[in-house]
């Protein structure tokens, strides 16, 4: 008989666990990130399975898809284990039936990155962990916010590296099902699909909502059939692609983010830009408030601006987005259209000159649509001044709305497990509800030191371990020699002063700048008797060939005989080797281009832990840096050749390793560890830390920022919009008839006519201008200016308004007093401008006419 057979038919089958009803307490605790940062939840399903737990890297809905019926049962008979998954799940309903404040404005948040946990991977950097962080704190103040943005199919890259130290990008795709996040539906079970009109097509977006805590967080997913490869890939990669695969990026954000919310049916009071890659909100919320409310552009411009606030994290402007008018116009083509203006004027809100040829950008877009701006540190308030400066001529950067909020972190994310534990039993109660408040933090000044080197060797500890556990199998396969691995591991040393780096890797962060003299830096870490070793970190962007060359540079000096063992580079930074890696190293080492850095916060989470901080005065140092709390290169600029700089910058830190910190860290007592050391950490973190928590970042946000919008926005949107129309026809007004007022007398008193200004003598002036057929109200002002040699720029010494004295029929007679205080090289200008007390600043209509004496 012939033997018939075909080929085996296969079908793929996933069978996950199902929980018993007393067990789906935890897979509605899996779903809501409370747990990562309230460490009795972390705590709590690492007991569930520990295997399971790290084998999933912390992923608690993961381990309870592959939870063994085995022991799901032994978990059913573990009483006490019960009684604490009862008491954690009491905790966490507890938390989440605290209702918003009502007294905060309520607030949608969009960012095009967000870093909550390794397990989610819908972040690169630091953007994305302050993006997070801000979420957390949002939960833990009830504040009424929701946020938006992307589930990435691939994220940003997974780093490895070559035999050679070559950086290889690998893109992994996520299983949206095994994350912490639900899909949202509707009514009748469907998953609910968000149509967004694209030029000629419409872009299809699954949505799915990740809760943290009370903040949902939205999140747009176009890897969908319903999408055309072309624009499935729209939410497959964080910062990949090329130039029109970003403007597809930010035109889902903002259009798609807008109309997302409106189909959740979601409205708030403040809608704050994360960076410039959200501008396009206000072009979304503009058209709905023109064609759902009836308003006219200029209407709803005063509608829209009241109620949107632009942070940007850019020092320099070439980090921020421009398109080209042919890829911009392709897109966002029709948008004139449903705005009622045309398209120059269009894109012109996107440019520094009007009228001219300058690509779209979004940071100008922003700025033209939205009341407030701010930096992310006080410096960079002042660079971002002006950097922008020219968007509104005639105004000097010091005087630009363009204000600032120091970035701070999540301290219940960030410290570690101890601190935890130790700021609960050891700081008082209201402490975690008043993080800011310095203090409860001064408290650390009366512990005991042993207290405090036994937390931080604890943490050294577990750092070194978990550098053997994980990064023995990567270095076998990348550095080829067994013994040479073998030789590393045995070199990390718990004694050792530990320093860290852990950055991006763009050049202007200066990885090398260590390595600038190798002779000397050989000595030092070859000093027997005082042990050093360097810990570096980080990720170049894959475009960023200048970035990869520091890393494959830092790991060729690691290889060499004198190094080996004593700098050591970590592959694949991420938020879980942050949080071991900021908490377990002595110091934290961080030598920017000043003053390129914009904020920075991984200096900021070492605080938290105990960690010094040594580092440029730069971001949020050239704020936080106190004596005797850590150690700070000078902000001074020595040389204008960066090279130069550079050598001298890394002179300076042989010399402060060699003279400060290491004998500070090895004046050890008979107990073994240096008290000068630890009073160190505690002026650190009494003095610095209360400062840099993420509700001090957001109580500022909120009392300089969000307050002021949502006063300002209620009263322009009352009565039918009626204050917001009245403005919009105020400024057409002035607008129409700017040209027409004219300068008819502007006189000075003798002396100064004669002799010009003296110091301590009075002048006056008189002013009078016809307004002919120009209605709204105008203001004068002198202008009193000089150089700064220092710093090649031109700033105000004085301002000083005009007094209006009368007005006869469209005449108005201004008078100025004003008393020179300060002799020297001064330069003496005067203008005018629109005036009107409805208005949030001069930025908000920068209309200007300098006029001559």
């Amino acid at each position: 008989m012939k033997i018939k057979s075909n080929d085996p038919i296969w079908k793929d089958v996933y069978s996950q666990s199902k929980l018993p009803a007393s067990l789906e307490v935890l897979k509605e605790m899996s779903t809501n990130l409370w747990w990562v940062w309230n460490y009795e939840g972390a705590k709590l399903f690492g007991k569930i399975d520990p295997i399971l737990w790290k084998k999933t890297e912390g992923n608690p809905v993961q381990l309870l898809q592959n939870l063994s019926f085995q022991r799901t049962e032994e978990i059913l008979a573990d009483k006490e284990l019960m009684a604490e998954i009862a008491k954690v799940y009491a905790d966490f309903k507890a938390y989440m039936n605290v209702k918003p404040d009502q007294t905060k404005p309520s607030v949608a948040y969009f960012s095009m990155e967000y870093g909550l946990t390794n397990v989610l991977k819908i972040y690169s950097g630091g953007l994305g962990v302050l993006a997070g962080d801000y979420l957390k704190e949002a939960s833990d103040s009830n504040v009424d916010m929701c946020a938006v943005g992307f589930l990435y199919r691939y994220g940003y890259f997974t780093q490895t590296l070559s035999m050679d130290g070559q950086q290889i990008a690998n893109y992994e795709a996520q299983n949206f099902n095994s994350l912490p996040l639900v899909q949202v539906m509707e009514e009748n079970g469907e998953p609910m699909v968000l149509e967004v009109p694209y030029p000629g097509r419409t872009v299809y977006a699954h949505i799915w909502k990740v809760s943290v805590g009370r903040v949902p967080l939205y999140l747009m997913d176009t890897d969908i059939p319903q999408n055309s490869e072309w624009d499935r890939s729209i939410t497959h990669q964080l910062y990949g692609g090329d130039w029109e695969n970003r403007m597809k990026q930010e035109y889902l954000l903002g259009i798609g983010g807008i109309m997302m919310l409106n189909k959740l049916g979601i409205k708030k009071q403040i809608y704050h830009c994360n960076e410039g890659h959200a501008a396009l909100i206000n072009a979304q919320r503009l058209v709905d408030y023109i064609q759902k409310e009836g308003l006219s552009f200029n209407q709803a411009m005063e509608v829209v601006r009241a109620s949107s606030l632009y942070t940007v994290h850019t020092p320099v402007p070439a980090g921020h987005d421009y398109f080209d008018e042919g890829l911009f116009g392709r897109y966002m083509g029709e948008f004139p259209n449903k705005l009622g203006i045309s398209w120059q004027e269009f894109i012109d809100m996107g440019r520094v000159n009007p009228g001219s040829n300058e690509k779209f950008c979004m940071s100008t877009f922003a700025l033209n649509t939205c009341q407030e701006a701010n930096g992310v540190s006080w410096l960079h308030g002042k660079v971002s001044q002006r950097m922008f400066a020219p968007i509104w001529k005639g105004y000097f950067p010091e005087e630009l709305h363009v204000g600032y909020v120091t970035n701070g972190v999540h301290m219940p994310t960030w410290a570690s497990t101890e601190w935890k534990e130790f700021f609960y039993k050891r700081f008082h109660k209201n402490f975690y509800a008043d993080q800011s408040n310095q203090k409860y933090w001064e408290a650390i000044q009366s512990m005991p030191d042993e207290d405090i080197w036994n937390i931080r060797q604890t943490l050294k500890n577990k750092l070194i371990k978990y550098i053997k556990n994980e990064y023995k199998t990567t270095w076998l396969k990348n550095q080829g020699d067994p013994a040479k691995v073998v030789s590393i591991l045995e070199k990390i040393n718990p004694n050792a002063l530990l320093i860290g780096f852990g950055r991006r890797f763009a050049t202007y962060k200066r990885a090398h700048l260590l390595f600038t003299d190798l002779d000397r830096l050989a000595k030092i870490v070859n000093n027997e008797q005082f042990p050093i070793q360097f810990v570096f970190t980080g990720k170049a962007h894959p475009a960023d060939g200048g970035g990869q060359g520091l890393i494959k540079h830092i790991i060729e000096i690691s290889r060499r005989p004198e190094f080996q063992g004593k700098i050591i580079f970590l592959e694949n930074y991420d938020m879980r080797l942050a949080r071991h890696l900021i908490a377990g190293v002595d110091v934290w080492l961080n030598t920017p281009t000043r003053p390129l850095e914009a904020s920075g916060t991984s200096g900021e989470k070492a605080e938290m832990n105990g960690v010094l901080n040594f580092s440029v005065l730069d971001g949020w140092w050239y704020e936080g840096y106190r004596e005797g709390a850590g150690w700070a290169l000078t902000d001074k600029r020595t040389y204008e050749n960066q090279q130069y700089q550079d050598q001298l910058d890394a002179a300076t830190i042989y010399q402060m390793l060699e003279s400060e910190i290491i004998p500070t860290y090895y004046a050890k007592n008979s107990k073994g560890y240096s008290p000068e050391w630890i009073q160190y950490i505690k002026n650190s973190m009494s003095q610095i830390a209360y400062n840099y928590t993420m509700k001090r970042m957001l109580d500022d946000y909120i009392n300089r920022f969000y307050k002021k919008l949502a006063t300002r926005s209620a009263v322009l949107t009352k009565d039918n919009y009626a204050k917001a129309k009245e403005i919009a026809a105020w400024k057409e007004e002035v607008a129409a008839h700017w040209d027409c007022f004219e300068v008819t007398s502007f006189t000075c008193d003798a002396d100064f006519a004669a002799n010009g200004p003296v110091v301590g003598k009075e002048s006056t002036f008189n002013l009078v201008i016809d307004r002919h057929e120009l209605v709204g109200m105008l203001g004068a002002e002198a202008i009193i200016t000089k150089e700064d040699p220092e710093k090649h720029q031109t700033v105000i010494v004085e301002k000083a308004e005009f007094e209006l004295k009368k007005e006869e029929g469209t005449h108005m007679y201004f008078e100025l007093k004003i008393t020179p205080t300060e002799a020297g090289n001064h330069k003496l200008g005067f203008r005018i401008f629109p005036k009107n007390p409805n208005l949030p600043h001069r930025m908000d209509f920068a209309f200007i006419r300098w006029i001559q004496l």
